[in-house]
């Protein structure tokens, strides 16, 4: 059993893209510190990549290009720093050398050795790279095939397709397979699902750490709104779609009182949070994976939501909703998947919604069996959800659905509360039928820009 953190799926990291990336940067760096302790480094005289599947497909549009410049530079999504990246760049196509930790200088021409035009998968996920590090005559001295497997997680091959034993991972307290296992723990020791999450995190991090790392994530988020809605200006790439955030708020401040007079001027506040982090991970900036870039804006909208309209029973309310959104999200983690390339936008959108459902519906004092429920009515009515972005960029559905998903996610939360938690569709049955819907639908509803919406409008 491989247990998950919160961390894992809460991870800080820079737009546009979890899966396309944030994961390839890793991916890549994982490469580089790999040649760099190479017994063959003194012969290693270029390095060349190739994405495959998705990663090839909508690759310039998720900016994987540059991620994989960037992490064979050796930088690292959670510390870059977003404005720098087109200087950094732009260093690389003029030089076309990358230097290892120990100084040994490499070729890389962004031009020619990194290939998308390898539109058929590989075989374990829609999300492959193959790096190969090569001596002067061509031999290949260092090779590594890694995938992108979702929400900024990588794995080798050989990762992959090992079967670990259980005693090589770190057992938790408290572990829980299902949501069903979680309930009972809950049940046995009359407790939260935030209660249980955090004993696991504790058998990892101190209090202090735990507190301090649930803290960071926090503000991030906050940043993220903030930073959002004071841009201006258009977001990157071919659509050329103008940033609204900023705008949004000036008329919403500008109502004023009589604002109140509309019963769902509240609303207007939680689409607005929930674009300006999408936003801004759209044009690359830092934000947190909850559980994916795609659907980075929900989490954030529903908690700031919360936060400023209302009131919660718990002292600890804040870290109480991450880590009820971080034990459900390790739940489509291990049982189903949070890739779009996997299985479309619901993976993405719908766990998100799911999660901040379950977490609101904590924070309001709900029982377990109502922050099961909700986060099963977050997903089911997720179901079927395509990832079919226009220009196979993070902007045109991607944006507005994370308004209308956290939306959703409040709702799901109210309906749950309005019930005893008895419901007829468990949370475990949802999730399975969330992954036999992924596996159904069809390759080019899933991140792959060749249908839905990315074909029926039309880029000019």
């Amino acid at each position: 059993m491989h247990h998950y953190s919160v961390f894992d799926l809460f991870k800080i990291g820079i737009g546009p893209s979890s899966s396309h990336t944030v994961g390839p940067m890793k991916a890549a760096l994982h490469f580089v510190n790999q040649v760099a302790e190479s017994p063959h480094l003194a012969d290693i005289a270029n390095i060349k990549c190739t994405c495959y599947g998705s990663l090839a497909a909508t690759g310039r549009g998720h900016a994987t290009d540059s991620a994989i410049m960037l992490g064979l530079m050796g930088y690292d999504p959670e510390t870059v720093i977003p404005s720098e990246v087109p200087k950094l760049i732009a260093l690389l196509h003029q030089t076309e050398q990358i230097t290892t930790e120990n100084g040994h200088s490499i070729h890389f021409s962004p031009r020619t050795d990194l290939d998308l035009t390898h539109f058929e998968p590989l075989p374990l996920h829609p999300n492959g790279m193959h790096f190969v590090a090569i001596d002067n005559d061509g031999n290949v001295l260092e090779e590594s095939v890694i995938y992108s497997t979702g929400g900024g997680f990588i794995a080798t091959e050989q990762e992959m397709t090992a079967h670990l034993p259980d005693e090589a991972y770190h057992q938790y307290p408290y572990p829980y397979e299902s949501a069903d296992q979680l309930l009972q723990w809950c049940d046995q020791s009359a407790c939260d699902i935030s209660h249980i999450v955090k004993l696991n995190e504790l058998s990892l991090h101190t209090e202090d750490e735990l507190n301090e790392k649930l803290d960071r994530i926090w503000r991030t988020m906050q940043q993220s709104i903030q930073t959002g809605l004071s841009a201006t200006g258009t977001l990157p790439g071919i659509l050329r779609v103008p940033r609204r955030a900023k705008k949004l708020r000036k008329s919403l401040i500008a109502k004023g009182e009589s604002a109140l007079k509309d019963p769902l001027s509240i609303m207007d506040w939680i689409n607005l949070y929930a674009i300006a982090v999408n936003e801004e991970n759209a044009a690359g900036g830092r934000i947190v994976t909850a559980p994916t870039n795609g659907a980075a804006g929900i989490i954030p909208a529903v908690l700031n939501y919360a936060v400023k309209f209302c009131t919660s029973p718990h002292k600890d309310a804040v870290h109480r909703f991450l880590l009820t959104a971080g034990g459900i999200a390790i739940l489509y983690k291990k049982n189903a998947s949070i890739s779009g390339a996997d299985v479309g936008c619901q993976g993405e959108v719908g766990v998100a919604c799911s999660m901040a459902a379950a977490a609101l519906t904590e924070y309001l004092g709900g029982t377990p069996h109502q922050v099961e429920n909700a986060g099963e009515i977050g997903m089911e009515h997720n179901l079927g959800l395509t990832c079919d972005p226009i220009g196979g960029l993070v902007q045109i559905p991607c944006i507005e659905r994370n308004a209308i998903a956290a939306i959703k996610a409040i709702n799901a939360a109210r309906i749950a509360l309005g019930g005893s938690g008895t419901h007829f569709v468990p949370l475990d049955k949802v999730i399975r039928t969330m992954l036999d819907t992924g596996r159904d639908m069809q390759s080019k509803y899933k991140e792959t820009a060749q249908g839905g919406l990315a074909v029926n409008v039309v880029n000019c």
